[in-house]
């Protein structure tokens, strides 16, 4: 699969700090800066996201309740477990960064977009992957401090209450004017999606450019560099197969586990670059370097699962209001659920055809 176009915009900002990276009075701009389109980043999230939706949403709360324990206690206890292979496949601050991947919350767009794809509980996955992020503010920081002690670069309540004000209250802003500016964001989605490419652009220009400044970027080298993919590479392996066969044992249904699967898998990189810069300060560009590798490995591994899920058997073969016959890339816009067991849960909607590019950074 070809490489997203949005993480070669990644590199070439990684490029760019390395060559030109901000100093002095121009690093204090750029920080100033990057901390601003942040928060508009996370105002937006909250003007988007519909508060009848999330209340709906609350009803599936098994799924939901899963989705977090994958986030927030399965992937840490197998960053935990990784600690075994310091130092011989990774350096303290390489681990450090996997480490501090595996406590970051769960994507939104990308959760939502291959859902969608692969025809599973769209409203599901939105609601999942927004409280994933709004937990992540307070508990992201909280594990960090009691996994990660001194490595977390000075933790401190001042980093919990730095953090609440640049995610929590600017998205909690946004869902307080929705009403007035709902439909202008809805009308005007395409333009404020480079808002959100944009501000992670800058947030890495930023991180690198102190790491470069800080001369930490001597001390990686490219066999190390691999050693991460390979770890990495094993991490998400273990997480897709987890969410998946582990929400059958919890018997959801088919449309449940692909928004748990999905929702439940992946790091998000918006949440995760601005909280590393609090923790971590100038060492911040090589402890999110784990998480922006893991970051692409998701879009690229999550897009081949979404697609080969919509050509599932028991999909293609449907037929009836609502349920496309076969074909992939579009959402299952069916509303009625699967089974006798299925706990209450709001009404499928479809979701648009999405490409993994549409859902960088996310």
């Amino acid at each position: 699969m070809p490489v997203d176009p949005y993480i070669l915009l990644l590199l070439g900002t990684v490029g760019l700090a390395a060559l030109f990276p901000a100093s002095g009075t121009a690093a204090d701009v750029a920080s100033g800066a990057s901390t601003a389109a942040i928060a508009f980043l996370f105002f937006l999230y909250g003007a988007r996201l519909s508060t009848r939706e999330a209340m709906d949403g609350l009803k599936h709360w098994r799924l939901h309740g899963t989705v977090l324990v994958c986030t927030f206690v399965a992937f840490p206890l197998l960053g935990l477990a990784a600690r075994g292979l310091e130092p011989v496949f990774l350096t303290h601050d390489l681990y450090t960064g996997l480490l501090f991947l595996t406590l970051v919350p769960s994507t939104i767009q990308s959760s939502i977009a291959f859902t969608s794809i692969a025809r599973g509980n769209v409203p599901a996955a939105i609601c999942a992957g927004s409280f994933s992020s709004l937990a992540g503010i307070v508990i992201t920081p909280l594990l960090a401090a009691l996994l990660l002690g001194s490595s977390g670069g000075g933790f401190s309540t001042d980093s919990v209450v730095r953090i609440v004000l640049q995610l929590l209250v600017p998205f909690l802003a946004g869902q307080l004017l929705r009403p007035w500016i709902g439909g202008f964001i809805t009308r005007h989605k395409k333009v404020l999606g480079h808002v959100d490419r944009g501000s992670i652009l800058l947030v890495v220009y930023t991180a690198f450019s102190e790491g470069m400044v800080q001369g930490i970027w001597s001390q990686v080298s490219g066999a190390r560099l691999a050693g991460l993919l390979v770890v990495e590479a094993l991490l998400l392996g273990v997480m897709l197969l987890l969410t998946w066969y582990g929400a059958k044992a919890l018997r959801f249904d088919r449309e449940d586990r692909i928004a748990i699967q999905f929702a439940g898998s992946k790091k998000s990189l918006a949440s995760g670059l601005p909280m590393a810069g609090v923790l971590f300060g100038a060492h911040a560009s090589l402890a999110v370097l784990p998480l922006m590798l893991f970051h692409q490995m998701q879009l690229m591994v999550c897009a081949v699962i979404a697609r080969r899920r919509a050509r599932d058997p028991e999909v293609s073969g449907r037929t009836g209001p609502g349920r496309p016959s076969g074909g992939g890339g579009t959402a299952d816009t069916g509303g009625r659920a699967e089974g006798a067991g299925r706990a209450a849960g709001p009404a499928r909607s479809a979701g648009p055809r999405v490409s993994p590019a549409a859902t960088a950074g996310h």
